[in-house]
C-alpha cells in the first residue's frame, strides 16, 4: 500500500496560481492621486462690477430704451419691430457712443429660447452698452 504525503517528498515548491494584486493596487492608487491633483478646480463664479457704497441721488430720470424679444425671436425697439440683427447692432452701437448712455431694459417673452436673449445681451456687451438689465422677471416666478 502506498501512502500519499502532502508535498510528495519532492523538493520543488508548489506553483502559485494566484496573481499578486498588491503592486497593481499601489499603482492604481498613485494614478488616482495624480489625477485628483492635476484636475483644475472648477469655479462657477460670475464676475460682476458691483457698486460700492450708497449711490448719489439722481437729479434727472434716465432715458429708457425698451427692447422686447417675442416668443418667435422677433426683436422690437421701443415698440417698433427690428427687421434683422444688423439693424439692432447699429442701434446699439449708436447708444454706446453717447456720453450719457440710456438704460436698456430687455424684456423677453416667457416662451422665447434663451439663445435669442443671449444674442441680444452679447451684442450689447460687445458694442459697449453698459446699462442693460432684464425686466419683467417676476412673471417667471
Amino acid at each position: 500500500m502506498a501512502m500519499t504525503v502532502p508535498g510528495g517528498g519532492s523538493s520543488e515548491p508548489e506553483v502559485m496560481t494566484e496573481i499578486n494584486t498588491t503592486p497593481l493596487i499601489d499603482v492604481m492608487l498613485v494614478l488616482l492621486i495624480m489625477l485628483i491633483l492635476t484636475i483644475p478646480i472648477q469655479t462657477d463664479a460670475v464676475k460682476m462690477n458691483m457698486p460700492i457704497g450708497t449711490p448719489p441721488a439722481q437729479l434727472k430720470t434716465p432715458e429708457v430704451v425698451q427692447i422686447d424679444v417675442d416668443f418667435d425671436g422677433t426683436i422690437s425697439w421701443n415698440g417698433t419691430v427690428i427687421p434683422d440683427r444688423s439693424a439692432l447692432e447699429s442701434k446699439l452701437s449708436a447708444l454706446a457712443v453717447l456720453q450719457e448712455q440710456p438704460e436698456v431694459h430687455l424684456r423677453p417673452n416667457r416662451l422665447v429660447p434663451y439663445k435669442a436673449v443671449a444674442e441680444v445681451m452679447a451684442s450689447a456687451q460687445r458694442l459697449g452698452v453698459e446699462k442693460i438689465g432684464l425686466v419683467g422677471n417676476e412673471r417667471f416666478m
